[in-house]
């Protein structure tokens, strides 16, 4: 806490780009659940839209996020990053796309990638706080709602439209284009959108093993292969596109799409040629949305949709396939916008997830996790009520779920969860809120019923079909303060998690490829099955693996995210303005120890210059070491990140707008290693790199 103290004088800030200044936030709008300006919300909010999103943007949604207050990327080499928000992931960061459940299986495991890509996305939203049980119970870290227009809720005001870009990226010679057609015309719309990206090896300051690591929990351990300024074996491509169209009219609107996403990654290897692992993915999604305005005469708009995922994902081993991931799922969303009555306003809705999850071997037969079918049905309702200076909303959310696993009992949980904030605008220039959310999450299959060797985390998975449902108790501080001279934005949050759900690394090994008719050890009751498995050192011969465990006990989250901008100059010569930046969740459980792949300590500051079309950047990350790194797991140590960023609009030609962005990533060339990766030990972040590109829209 020490190293804290000092850093009360930094707060903090971000820029969300070159261009668009702080107070630029304040008359953002976020589309969910309902259309508000995030500087009336209670909940702290993130959008990225426009030239932030463009020249932020990453292979993955992570990737793309990592630089924002609270936020970090559980990355798994690169072609999966999924977000990380206040030391949560997996389950309890929700990716929406459209405002629906995506429905991949990015939630069961950190190797799988999320089914959306942020190339073709519009507008990312990030909503902490009480707006998370409104999508889902225990979304404690929060949502992630990615934008992308595929069904069109607005005329055009061209019948032909569009943009496309163009980008390379040095650290992986990475290319990747991306292509939009919209329009509309007599009230219909269209949006046609596809991409392709091609992506090899990261290129990395250092080597990418940290033997000694390593050998921490495998004192047996020595790469084969482990060469300096790259990751072997951490290759991607990926292509992908969308089909929608909409009927849009006074009286509302109904639209589908298609979509369709293929993506082959690899997973970095552990320095044994003879253990190569590949991803091949393959999601097809059907979505369907309707809305009526003004439909009943105390309803502003009634909104309903529909989708509908087939996901699966193919594991090969040494180009063998080995493990294969289906997921077909139904999602549907009902919600009623209530007419405003005086100064009351709110809505309420109906929301159903029903899936089919199976992992299967080559052979056809169930491994890892058993065919699971999932039912969930909830409602859910906001109400929000002006009373002079101070605006109140409270909220509610209540879901029945079942887990019918294959020749097994079918498990049923009833989660029940609440909140209630309030604004009070103390003044022209500040702002407080608050803001308690009380939310309670069903475990998913993995963590019940993970019985099985799963060859891309290289490990052994353990469920526990004891768990019970999670409790989380969660308290949000905010203060904004917005003058000519100084922006602040602060929150402080506390969280206490009961029966929290994680998995843990245990003190024993997988003895993976064990000779039973050699080794024949008993217990004192003759039964062999469990010493053969599992040892706690690895016998001679014998190729080992770590077992992963779901296990379930109290904890506790508290952090901050601070940001504070000065305007430096304005005039003729341009804007340049200044901003101080901060972060912390610190993650322990009750009964002792550390909560496993928490962020560290981030501090920092930037300098953003603007002038007509120009804009430029420069960032100076500091992150502590995580030396709270959790039973069993291994530290991290602290690092500088710096970067550069530059845009420059061109002169419009025949109504089309140019774009050039360059941006100089880690320009220290430091082996960073992220301590909320699962590999952290094998496969740091890239290297000093170089992107640029081109975006031109009509």
């Amino acid at each position: 806490m020490q190293k804290i103290i000092p850093l009360f004088f930094l707060s903090t800030a971000t820029a969300l780009a070159a261009g668009e200044n702080i107070k630029q936030l304040d008359t953002m709008v976020v589309s969910a659940p309902v259309a508000t300006s995030s500087s009336k919300s209670a909940k702290p909010v993130t959008v990225l839209t426009g030239d932030a999103l463009h020249s932020k943007m990453g292979t993955t949604i992570g990737d793309t996020l990592k630089n924002e207050l609270g936020i970090t990327s559980q990355s798994f080499g690169a072609g999966v990053g999924t977000p990380v928000i206040r030391g949560q992931a997996g389950p309890r960061v929700q990716v929406l796309q459209n405002s629906l459940g995506n429905n991949d299986a990015a939630s069961l495991s950190p190797d799988h990638a999320n089914g959306v890509d942020p190339i073709l996305a519009e507008r990312i939203e990030v909503l902490r706080g009480p707006a998370t049980l409104l999508y889902g119970n225990g979304a404690i870290g929060g949502i992630v709602n990615v934008i992308d227009n595929r069904i069109p809720e607005e005329a055009f005001d061209k019948v032909i439209g569009g943009a496309a870009q163009q980008r390379y990226d040095s650290a992986t010679n990475e290319t990747s284009s991306a292509l939009k057609l919209e329009g509309s015309h007599k009230g219909f719309a269209y949006h046609i959108d596809g991409f392709y990206r091609d992506q090899g090896n990261t290129h990395i300051g250092g080597q990418p093993i940290d033997e000694a690591a390593v050998q921490q929990s495998d004192p047996s351990y020595v790469a084969e292969s482990n060469p300096k300024g790259v990751i072997l074996n951490s290759a991607a491509r990926s292509r992908g596109g969308s089909v929608g169209t909409s009927y849009i009219g006074d009286a509302g609107l109904v639209g589908a799409s298609i979509n369709q996403l293929e993506k082959q990654y690899s997973i970095p290897s552990d320095g044994h040629d003879e253990h190569l692992v590949t991803v091949d993915l393959r999601q097809t999604k059907y979505d369907f949305k309707a809305q009526a305005n003004q439909p009943f005469d105390f309803a502003e708009k009634l909104k309903f949709k529909f989708g509908y995922t087939d996901y699966q994902h193919t594991e090969f081993e040494n180009a063998l396939p080995e493990n294969t991931f289906l997921n077909k799922s139904y999602s549907s969303r009902l919600e009623l916008e209530q007419k405003q009555i005086g100064n009351l306003s709110g809505t309420i809705g109906f929301q159903s997830t029903n899936s089919d999850f199976s992992a299967i071997d080559s052979n056809g037969l169930s491994v890892i996790v058993p065919k699971t079918q999932t039912d969930s049905y909830g409602l859910f309702a906001v109400e929000s009520l002006k009373a002079g200076d101070v605006k109140y909303e409270l909220g509610v959310r209540g879901e029945w779920v079942t887990l019918t696993p294959e020749n097994n009992q079918t498990e049923a949980y009833l989660p029940i969860s609440g909140s209630a904030s309030a604004v009070w605008d103390v003044d022209k220039e500040s702002q407080l809120s608050f803001a308690a959310t009380h939310s309670q999450r069903a475990p998913l299959v993995q963590e019940l019923y993970s019985d099985g060797e799963h060859h891309a985390t290289r490990s052994y998975e353990l469920g526990n079909p004891n768990l019970g449902k999670e409790f989380s108790n969660n308290l949000d501080l905010g203060y904004r303060f917005n003058s000519d001279w100084m922006t602040v934005q602060a929150n402080v949050f506390h969280n206490w998690v009961s029966n929290y759900i994680y998995q843990q690394r245990a003190d024993y090994l997988f003895q993976g490829h064990y000779d039973h008719e050699e080794h024949e050890d008993h217990d004192e009751e003759g039964n062999d099955h469990e010493i053969e498995r599992f040892a706690t050192e690895c016998s001679a011969g014998v190729e080992c693996i770590p077992v992963q465990i779901s296990q379930q006990q109290g904890a506790t989250f508290k952090g901050f995210e601070a940001q504070v901008g000065f305007p430096l100059i304005a005039n003729h010569y341009g804007n340049l303005d200044l901003t101080l930046f901060s972060d912390y969740t610190r993650g322990t459980f009750n009964k002792g120890g550390d909560v496993p792949r928490m962020p560290p300590l981030r501090y920092g500051a930037q300098l953003s210059y603007e002038k007509s079309a120009f804009s430029s950047n420069v960032r100076l990350t500091r992150a502590e070491a995580q030396t709270y790194a959790g039973a069993n797991e291994t530290s991290t140590p602290s690092y500088l990140l710096l970067n550069l960023g530059a845009q420059y609009h061109v002169a419009q030609i025949k109504a089309a707008d140019i774009m050039l962005f360059a941006n100089a990533k880690n320009l220290l060339n430091e082996n960073i290693r992220n301590s909320t990766s699962y590999l952290r030990n094998f496969a740091p972040d890239a290297g000093r790199s170089g992107e640029v590109g081109i975006r031109v829209s009509y």
